[in-house]
């Protein structure tokens, strides 16, 4: 998102899946126009709406003006000293320049505004929230200096001094620089919220100077979540058994006395199973040069682990799907599409590596399993769960924006574990929107995950690629966006093509 001088509309959809997903938002601007500001400020105060948050928008909205405008503000002071060829870094040319900064840039500010536009010099909001935690930060491609260091920090120590607005207004008298007036505002602010000096960083790297609020979800907030975890456990408890042929074949498939060809015969003696799963193993999603036409060929082509996950993946599509019939169709197009990039992006980045090959398919298909669950169990359950709230003091919107978002990895997990899944394929479901929380043992499974669900929702243009974690493509050696629109739109093609010829 860059400048723009209309009336920009907050698109409330875009909020609701960075905060499902713990990925980013991110809005750019180079001169910060007031149209610009009110839409920062508009989609702040909808994204801790969306959070139940409402009690720390005009303390956060008083914040992020500030830094924002200190942000604009330092890359203004850039352009200003290389007009005057003046050298910030250093402390004599430091105190001549800021003689007569403010007055000069005030009186032309259009000018300088324009000048840091053509420099480059952009003021950047990024929100959000993962794990119990909301981030607000600010970034200009404008390190602080040592002087602006040290002016910065002297300014949050004094703001300790300090009880209320009008005790700061009445001490502060230096005008050089305002001598950070706003800065002690802003912190006797965050301490009305509860927050101390330690919530606020500011650290510079990679060419940018970050200003950071970190901010823990409020303790009503934390305890609702609590509750409604716990009801779903309970939903999760009601569920039905794993299909016990299943359970039993894939025992088989992990004992290592067994032989292929008793794993084959065992699959064999089951029809309904057996052409279940011929069926998925000759879909487009495995590209076989020839088809598979018995168990054992299955068995040689993709290995025992292999096809003890698609075991699995036929017993929860044929579990799930008695709880989520046609109705969700977009659900389950979702985890199929997610499942194919997973799986092709295995084939391409992991080739050698057997265990994450295996595991690609099944992840990718149940990635989103207790979002599904959420969705399917909600028809039955809402005048229960109308009930809880009316008793405990949980809004139904609660229920939907934590469960359905925030918590589902946790909730999907749930219901692998109940199902005795093995444990790789617990941990993705459970990290697939946090890859670097996953175990290390399960880091590239995760990572993987993660990338094929984000390129599915790139694809149908629900996030953007700065959203992406940057981790996870330096994994795999990603670079660029073109790279990513090109993996993406050759998978979308064969995901398609694929689907249309079953």
């Amino acid at each position: 998102m860059a400048d723009n001088k209309k009336k920009i509309t907050v698109d409330i959809t875009k909020i609701k899946r960075a905060i499902s997903a713990g990925i980013p938002l991110t809005i750019t601007t180079y001169t910060l126009p007031k149209e610009m500001e009110d839409y920062m400020n508009s989609v702040l105060a909808a994204f801790l709406n969306e959070l139940n948050q409402q009690q720390m928008i005009e303390y956060l909205s008083y914040c992020l003006n500030e830094l924002m405008t200190n942000s604009k503000k330092a890359n203004t002071k850039r352009v200003y000293f290389r007009e005057k060829n003046l050298d910030i870094n250093n402390d004599a040319d430091y105190a001549e320049g800021m003689k007569d900064f403010k007055s000069h840039t005030l009186n032309n500010i259009n000018y300088y505004l324009q000048k840091q536009k053509e420099a480059g010099l952009y003021v950047k909001l990024v929100l959000q929230t993962r794990n119990g935690k909301i981030k607000v930060e600010v970034r200009n491609n404008a390190e602080l200096t040592v002087t602006e260091y040290k002016r910065m920090h002297d300014k949050l120590s004094r703001a300790q001094q300090y009880t209320s607005p009008d005790q700061a207004f009445s001490q502060i008298l230096d005008d050089s620089e305002g001598a950070g007036l706003g800065l002690v505002i802003m912190i006797l602010m965050l301490e009305k919220i509860g927050l101390t000096e330690e919530n606020f960083q500011i650290i510079c790297e990679n060419g940018e100077t970050i200003t950071r609020i970190i901010l823990p979800l409020n303790e009503t907030t934390q305890k609702n979540i609590a509750i409604v975890s716990h009801e779903f456990v309970k939903i999760i408890d009601a569920l039905p058994q794993f299909p016990d042929t299943i359970i039993r074949l894939t025992k088989q498939t992990n004992d290592p006395d067994s032989k292929l060809s008793d794993i084959a015969a065992s699959i064999s003696s089951d029809v309904s199973l057996t052409t279940d799963l011929l069926k998925l193993v000759n879909s487009a999603v495995f590209a076989l040069a020839s088809p598979c036409r018995s168990i054992t060929d299955a068995v040689k082509m993709i290995g025992v682990g292999g096809v003890r996950n698609l075991l699995l993946s036929v017993g929860s599509l044929a579990e799930l799907k008695k709880l989520a019939p046609e109705s969700k169709k977009d659900l389950w197009a979702h985890a199929h599409k997610v499942a194919f990039f997973s799986y092709n992006l295995a084939r391409n980045f992991c080739a050698n590596e057997r265990e994450v090959l295996e595991d690609a398919y099944i992840c990718g298909l149940l990635h989103d399993m207790g979002k599904v669950i959420f969705n399917t169990a909600r028809p039955e359950l809402e005048e229960q769960l109308k009930k809880i709230g009316s008793d405990k003091g949980v809004p139904m919107s609660t229920f939907e924006k934590l469960v359905a978002g925030v918590n589902h990895g946790d909730l999907g997990a749930l219901i692998a574990e109940k199902w005795n899944f093995p444990e790789t394929i617990i941990k993705v479901i459970r990290h697939h929107h946090e890859p670097d929380l996953a175990p290390q043992e399960v880091r590239k499974q995760t990572s993987l995950v993660y990338l094929a669900d984000m390129m599915v929702h790139y694809a149908d243009h629900e996030v953007d690629f700065y959203q992406f974690d940057s981790d996870v493509l330096k994994l795999f050696g990603l670079k660029n966006e073109q790279q990513i629109a090109k993996i993406t739109d050759r998978l979308s093609s064969a995901f398609t093509n694929g689907s249309s010829s079953r």
